[in-house]
Order: C-alpha cells, then structure tokens, then sequence
C-alpha cells in the first residue's frame, strides 16, 4: 500500500510516517508540507490513501482534495487534524472524505481508521460527530413529518436503507429523501449523527 501524508509541520509527518511504517504492509509513504506538493505527488505516484490536515499554513487541505479530483486520482483521504469546528467536517463530508480524526485522538484510534478506510469503509471521530449532535439537540422536533420520525426511528436502530424501506413499505429513494430532509432540519451532517440524535431524543419522537 502506498500512502501521503500532508501536514505542514514536519514533527507530526515523521510521526505519523514512522505510525505507518511499523505497520508491515507499506510499500512507501511520500509527504508533502503544501497544496501544490500534496497534489504533484498524488498525480504522479496515485498513492492509495492521502492523510490530509485542513490547516496547511496559510491553505486549506480541503483544496488538495478538490484538485486531485479534477486530475482523476484515486485516492481516498482521510483528514487528520486539529480542527473541531463543524464547518470543516461538513465542508470534507461534503467531498465525501473517507475518514475525520482528531489529532487528539489515541495513536490506536489513527490506525484502526486507516485500517478502516483502506478496506473501503468510512471511519470518523465520534469526538466530531458527538459535538455535531450536541449542537444540534436542541433543535425542534416539530420541524419533522410524521413519516421523517418514523425514519429517524429506523436510523436510530441501526438500519440501512433498504432495510428501512422494507419496513416502512415505501421506496429507497423516498427514504434517501427522508434521511436528507432530517438532517437538514436537525441541522446534523451524517447519518449517523442522525441515528445518536435519536437514541437520545427517543422519548420526544414516537
């Protein structure tokens, strides 16, 4: 497997770097301190998984992302950074990052992440997805339809979406619809915030 790290400091590349290595089943590991480095190596070697901080100096990590979309690489990224505010979880949800850790978390957290992601699932801090939820507990739950509660419920419980379906006796599509209308009104980012907002709020949905 091949990895890049990007992080403008370069105590915390070696780190992760040296994390990596001693993992047995890496072939190389380039790093890259800027935007621009992050994107020339991801465009030559296609490493298999980019880690990527959203504070790089005076840019945005988030940009790399962009740029290494518009050249076709396939990599998938897993932002590691300090950054808790939830206007950069939504904006690296939004490019469908595959993994959010905090670089608080546990050293054992990181690799269990990058385990994760590189066996094609998608890995986020619970720290970030817990802070989304608090903010968003106290929004009304009048603001849903019946059948959006009845959905919530479902999320709660763990259910995909064609299990959902199944259940409710309606279309994936209607409830792919349903989810996107709960979250934007509950002002969450994921659907799995969604499914922790409702085993707290149980009592005030059904």
């Amino acid at each position: 497997m091949k990895v890049l790290v990007v992080d403008d400091h370069p105590l915390v590349r070696k780190g992760i770097k040296s994390t990596l290595a001693a993992e047995g089943n890496i072939e190389e590991i380039w790093e890259a301190s800027s935007v621009d480095e992050a994107v020339s190596i991801m465009a030559l070697n296609n490493p298999d998984i980019t880690i990527l901080d959203i504070n790089l100096g005076n840019e945005n990590g988030l940009e790399a992302i962009k740029a290494a979309r518009k050249r076709n690489v396939a990599t998938k990224f897993i932002i590691l950074t300090s950054s808790s505010r939830k206007e950069d979880f939504v904006k690296a949800q939004e490019l469908e990052v595959d993994g959010y850790i905090l670089k608080e978390a546990f050293i054992e957290d990181v690799i269990y992440a990058f385990h994760v992601v590189s066996r094609g699932k998608k890995f986020y801090d619970l720290e970030i997805v817990h802070q989304c939820v608090n903010q968003s507990k106290d929004q009304s739950l009048e603001e849903l339809s019946p059948r959006e509660k009845d959905v919530l419920v479902e999320l709660g419980k763990g259910l995909s979406n064609t299990q959902i379906a199944e259940k409710l006796f309606i279309s994936e599509h209607t409830v792919k619809k349903h989810v996107s209308s709960i979250l934007s009104k509950l002002n969450l980012c994921h659907r799995t915030e969604a499914a922790l907002f409702a085993n707290r709020n149980i009592q005030y949905i059904v």
